[in-house]
């Protein structure tokens, strides 16, 4: 089988959304932290809007590595400005109505969707660190490798937030934090393992 070449024009195209991501994750988490209620979701959420920054710097990196123009405009990237500020009036919306509990539920919704695109932008860039050659493949790995535990935490941590707080909010048995967040988890499979061990954790408690 014949090997295909990778579309250049569509990796950069995945670039741009990428950086756009980055730039509304931090509006995204900074309008989370306005919904936070609870103390350790909290400093959870400072600690990724950081990082967030962080991964915005990374990405900047790159695209001064590549040549490539980080105002530039493409239509999928105004999609995903336009995703990002979506969220962001959502939880203003939420906040507005005046019931901080629903308010931090939202905002735990907004987070993981945002972060649900985000973390599909890494994996993307990490299976094209792989196929890229010479110098662009270089950046590119440099940059997963520095960013892609970080990703992972932020989706799984976030997505174990929001639902214990939904069960919580639901008059079940809540573990708080998630188990994802006691157990550290940094892998899809670490996600999965947190939460089916639920029952175990309650117990405990």
């Amino acid at each position: 089988m014949a090997t295909r070449k990778y579309d250049q024009a569509q990796l950069h195209e995945l670039l741009y959304q990428a950086l756009e991501t980055e730039i509304g994750g931090a509006q995204v988490y900074e309008n989370a932290l306005e919904c936070a209620v609870n103390e350790d979701l909290h400093k959870e959420w400072t600690e990724y809007l950081e990082q967030t920054r962080t991964h915005r710097r990374v990405l900047l990196n790159v695209f001064n590595e590549l040549g490539l123009d980080p105002d530039a405009r493409t239509p999928g990237r105004e999609v995903v400005a336009h995703i990002g500020q979506s969220l962001v009036k959502a939880m203003q919306m939420a906040r507005k109505a005046g019931d901080p509990v629903a308010a931090e539920l939202v905002a735990g919704e907004c987070v993981v969707l945002a972060e649900t695109k985000d973390h599909l932008n890494w994996e993307l860039i990490g299976h094209m660190a792989e196929k890229a050659t010479g110098k662009e493949g270089k950046v590119l790995k440099q940059a997963y490798e520095a960013v892609e535990q970080e990703e992972d935490h932020h989706l799984f941590h976030t997505t174990g937030w929001t639902r214990e707080l939904w069960l919580d909010s639901l008059g079940l048995p809540a573990v708080l934090p998630p188990p994802e967040e006691v157990r550290n988890v940094e892998t899809r499979i670490g996600a999965s393992r947190a939460e089916q061990s639920r029952d175990q954790m309650l117990k405990g408690h």
